[in-house]
């Protein structure tokens, strides 16, 4: 991996949980770290061109994309889901 776009990047082990909330299309709470809240559907996580990740969230007003790197907290509201909430950390490891 180039070092230069760790700072974009967020852990393996956070990455994980945003595919196993895919996989399972789990239904999320984001808290960003404007402490602003998004909620809907986790369907992908999709890269542009500029390497930036976003998880793909299908809402009741329509599809919407966050920054990976913007989460402070996922909350699975999916009763039974494999996990409930991930806490993101401000820093980003590579």
């Amino acid at each position: 991996m180039d070092i230069n776009m760790a700072h974009s990047l967020i852990s393996c082990d956070l990455h994980d949980y945003i595919e196993v909330a895919c996989m399972y299309s789990y239904q999320v709470r984001l808290i960003l770290k404007d402490q602003s809240t998004v909620e809907g559907k986790a369907k992908d996580i999709l890269t542009d061109a500029e390497k930036r990740e976003f998880l793909l969230l299908e809402t009741e007003s329509g599809s919407q994309q966050v920054e990976l790197i913007s989460l402070d907290r996922l909350q699975v509201l999916t009763p039974g889901a494999r996990f409930s909430e991930v806490v993101f950390s401000d820093t980003c490891e590579p």
